[in-house]
């Protein structure tokens, strides 16, 4: 079998993910997706007729975001019109699946050259889904209106389904805001010392203006007294319809655990941040890298996907991250950089406690809780950023995980070259 390597990581700025608030709000989706796309081809001096595809990830397919961005956006970005591109929706695990799917046919001999990544404009979704509301309109939920899959496997409120995993493993609040008030400290000294500069790119107007040069969510300020001023983000979903005169989104999970007693204390403070941005990944064959003059920084080691309970919807990253350890035949002990999306704080601190891994090596350079969580775009970010960090540290394995709705998790396992 061929190899995959990475020949290079860009992603965008994360900002605020609210109309007229975010620098990024204004943007066109396939306007953001094009900036990240145009950076990769400048960079590497890409030919771009060469590219065999461009991947992309978008978890809401809606409006402005629906279409195939893939094939747009690299349109958009000056890509030769015989570069492919294909969007795809595996919710917030869409760009580690892009990843995956791009590694996949260089090692099966298909393609040479492909791009992979994706993006989210949550201000957007959340502006459209809003209008979406008053006209009378819904998606219906978790459970996309159907009943018949309701009754087979209720899905929840995401942030219920926090609560829910905190109270079945017995982790406290007090605890979540330690992990919180940490990805907080660490992710003020990765901006402060430049670690994320190599990958970070500066998002401009077609007149050359400068729209974001700077991570805008951060709240390096966090304390973990203010934490626990803060009022729980979900509570007042716990007993709310899912759907009219349907049952609550707390009797969905008690459905199949009877025997849950569901506290609310997720809050903004120790959950993702809602956030506008892109990123992407430049992939290569082997033979490709050298008859063009590029010089891999990384090889793709293993990648796995998997499925868990979708009432839970979260808890897919522990069997995730054991099924590509598995494939990759390495260990816990072997992986030097672990990225894991903080989507909330008892997702990580849950695959810390059964993995039993070293805190140090989990998200040391913050994550989701301070820096934002774009959707479709974070699993590349992840990648992108746990390859930084390999670079930095000297470390040679990064293993990159993350929940998705529906119960499911992406893996990759990447290996830093010299």
């Amino acid at each position: 079998m061929a190899e995959a390597y990475i020949i290079d990581a860009v992603r965008t700025p994360r900002s605020i993910g609210k109309m007229g608030k975010g620098a990024l709000s204004a943007m066109h989706p396939e306007h953001l997706s094009a900036t990240v796309l145009a950076a990769l081809k400048e960079r590497n001096n890409l030919n771009t007729a060469d590219v065999d595809d461009v991947i992309w990830g978008v978890s809401a397919g809606i409006g402005l975001q629906a279409g195939d961005i893939g094939r747009n956006a690299a349109l958009d970005a000056g890509y030769d019109v015989r570069a492919g591109g294909v969007t795809l929706n595996r919710f917030c695990g869409s760009s580690i699946t892009s990843t995956n799917f791009a590694a996949a046919m260089i090692m099966a001999g298909a393609h040479d050259l492909v791009v992979a990544g994706g993006m989210e404009m949550m201000s957007y979704v959340n502006m459209y889904g809003m209008k979406m509301r008053e006209a009378g309109l819904s998606g219906g939920g978790m459970g996309a209106g159907n009943p018949r899959l309701q009754a087979k496997h209720p899905q929840s409120n995401q942030g219920v389904c926090a609560d829910a995993i905190a109270a079945m493993e017995g982790i406290t609040r007090e605890e979540l805001e330690q992990f919180g008030y940490e990805s907080q400290q660490r992710a003020a000294k990765a901006l402060a010392e430049g670690r994320f500069d190599k990958s970070t790119i500066v998002v401009k107007d077609d007149e050359g203006n400068v729209i974001l040069d700077h991570e805008e969510y951060p709240r390096p300020e966090t304390t973990l007294e203010g934490l626990a001023q803060l009022k729980p983000a979900f509570e007042m979903f716990l007993d709310m319809p899912s759907v009219k005169d349907g049952k609550t989104f707390r009797q969905l999970i008690n459905q199949v655990y009877p025997d849950i007693d569901i506290k609310p204390i997720h809050h903004v403070g120790i959950s993702s941040g809602v956030v506008d941005g892109a990123s992407a990944i430049l992939l290569a064959s082997k033979e490709y890298a050298e008859a063009n003059g590029l010089k891999p920084r990384a090889r793709i080691v293993a990648m796995a996907e998997t499925g868990d309970c979708p009432t839970l919807m979260l808890n897919a990253p522990v069997p995730a991250a054991k099924k590509v350890l598995a494939k990759a035949g390495l260990t816990k002990d072997d992986i030097d950089v672990w990225e894991v999306n903080e989507a909330f704080a008892v997702v990580v601190e849950k695959l810390i406690r059964d993995l039993d891994l070293d805190r140090a090596k989990v998200n040391p350079n913050g994550g989701s809780i301070a820096l934002g969580h774009p959707i479709g775009g974070t699993g590349t970010i992840l990648i992108g950023t746990a390859l930084d960090e390999l670079e930095r540290t000297g470390g040679r394995y990064g293993l990159i995980t993350m929940c998705a709705a529906g119960g499911m998790a992406p893996a990759i396992i990447i290996e830093r070259l010299d």
